[in-house]
């Protein structure tokens, strides 16, 4: 694919995902993340906690505590901290494919204040959208246009990344393909086997069979 072709998707890359969800005491809530290797990504999240006489959430108390972890495509542990109420955790993929991120609280204050009820909110941003730009651009003096410059070649490097990530899969896709034929093609051949083999037993039986009954 060509250099210009490439600028025109990164024009129309998607951005940072962000969502947010309810958990219980102690709950713990996961999320998978397609992430080609060599990639960068940090998680941005703040906690609510439900008041019950106002019956709103109402931001957290410094004291509420938030585990973060997360395992590559293989299950080993990349990032395993505790955080505050409100944090940023940040890894860096070596293995491509499906990461785990999970997060829950390990504080017993939100079933007594919050009753059980915890609300938390995340931002998930991968690749060159994990990029602090407008820092970049103060350190390395750049001008509006080299900012967007330097973006576009951010981008362009993530597509690659991504383009490099759907090769891979489709690589051990076809690697799982071919070896599936071939065992379902060893297992014709044997069930074949198996068919003559009775066979020739069963008219070996017969033909005992009828000699012993003195019909042939």
């Amino acid at each position: 694919m060509g250099l210009l072709a490439l600028l025109l998707i990164a024009l129309c890359a998607p951005g940072a995902r962000g969502l947010y969800f309810h958990i219980g005491e102690t709950e713990k809530r996961c999320f998978i993340e397609e992430i080609p290797d060599e990639t960068m990504v940090i998680g941005n999240y703040r906690t609510q906690m439900w008041d019950k006489q106002k019956e709103i959430f109402l931001p957290s108390t410094p004291g509420l505590g938030m585990h973060v972890e997360v395992k590559d495509p293989e299950g080993k542990v990349v990032l395993s901290r505790q955080y505050g109420s409100e944090g940023r955790f940040t890894f860096t993929s070596h293995t491509p494919g499906d990461h785990q991120i999970c997060l829950h609280s390990n504080s017993t204050r939100m079933a007594l204040f919050a009753g059980g009820r915890l609300r938390v909110h995340l931002d998930i941003q991968v690749g060159e959208h994990a990029n602090n730009y407008p820092e970049i651009a103060a350190k390395d003096k750049l001008t509006e246009l080299q900012l967007r410059a330097r973006q576009l070649l951010d981008q362009v490097e993530q597509i690659q990344k991504e383009q490099d990530y759907q090769r891979y899969r489709e690589e051990r896709f076809r690697l799982i393909s071919e070896s599936t034929n071939q065992r379902v093609l060893w297992w014709s051949i044997a069930q074949t086997a198996i068919l003559i083999l009775t066979g020739i037993w069963q008219m070996r039986h017969l033909k005992s069979f009828f000699e012993a009954k003195k019909l042939v």
